[in-house]
């Protein structure tokens, strides 16, 4: 009788296997929804505000789309991936043959989906076969973004960019201050960036102002005379084509960065259009370099954004 067990777990392993490699194949076009999420990375980017243990929880199978260590070995529906695991999965899958209870997995919840922190395999064993549900104990990570089983990396990241300008417009009231809906990022944080912007062009603002000026005024005041002018630069420029998928406003935070760099390095006064021809000069010289050297000049430049709010 135990070979009978370990023999049809064998089957249930390379059956599992069989599918794992068939969903592969077929999300080729889409790896991303395919794979398994990675919780620290889905993590990085929601940044929850709080932890709380929610103790033993009955969870649906279909909402655990990520894992704290194992995101490699698996696919998004805990089929396994390796032949290294068999080992583990097939004894784990014999003691279902046996009628023996295994103890709750442990899991985070964030969003309203799963993350394996403890548990993979049983996960695998019980999604192949055909479980629905299994009990967990659960750790919540307070969050204010929802999230689906559908989602990817890239959808969290769009998701948490869409929060973020709800947000910073709700709080600024931007399109009715500056009279238009002009901020699109294509990365997270940007708008934390664009508040600190503006705070330093109204501390510059008030050093002329016997009574500092509110928050909205300054808002107008940055919009007009310098992320609308950059802006232009940008266009003027088409430095857009040398940035595949950024957008006007990213490179309104690069430009800036680079702008201040100029201004410190030649000791005067730069003019936006010269610091635009500069910063379109140093692209178009990485761009001609070997494969990364954009990424590497790009990620130079969010560098020197650091060191211009740690300098202001």
């Amino acid at each position: 009788m135990p070979d009978d067990f370990h023999t049809q777990a064998e089957m249930d392993f390379y059956r599992a296997k069989t599918k794992a490699l068939t969903a592969r194949i077929i999300g080729m076009l889409k790896p991303s929804v395919t794979d398994l999420m990675p919780f620290e990375e889905a993590k990085q980017l929601l940044k929850p505000l709080s932890e709380t243990y929610r103790g033993i929880a009955t969870v649906p199978l279909d909402k655990i789309i990520g894992s704290e260590g194992r995101y490699r070995d698996f696919t998004r529906f805990f089929f396994p991936k390796k032949e290294h695991l068999k080992a583990r999965w097939t004894g784990i899958d014999a003691l279902h043959y046996k009628d023996i209870v295994l103890p709750p997995i442990i899991l985070y919840e964030m969003g309203g989906v799963y993350f394996v922190r403890d548990g993979n395999h049983r996960v695998s064993v019980a999604r192949s076969l055909g479980q629905e549900y299994i009990d967990a104990e659960v750790i919540s990570l307070q969050s204010e973004i929802r999230l689906n089983a559908d989602m990817s990396i890239d959808d969290i990241k769009h998701a948490v960019i869409e929060y973020e300008k709800k947000r910073f417009y709700q709080e600024t009231n931007y399109p009715h201050v500056v009279g238009t809906d002009d901020l699109d990022f294509s990365e997270p944080g940007r708008f934390d960036t664009i508040r600190e912007h503006v705070y330093v062009h109204k501390y510059y603002l008030n050093q002329h102002m016997t009574e500092e000026i509110p928050f909205h005024q300054a808002l107008y005041s940055w919009h007009e005379n310098v992320y609308q002018p950059l802006g232009q630069a940008i266009e003027a420029e088409n430095l857009l084509s040398l940035f595949p998928g950024r957008t006007v406003s990213d490179l309104y935070i690069f430009l800036v960065a680079h702008w201040d760099d100029l201004k410190r390095k030649y000791g005067r006064y730069v003019e936006i259009e010269e610091a635009a021809e500069s910063f379109k000069s140093q692209a178009r010289t990485a761009r001609k370099r070997p494969a990364g050297m954009l990424k590497a000049f790009i990620l130079n430049f969010a560098k020197k954004i650091e060191k211009f709010f740690e300098k202001s």
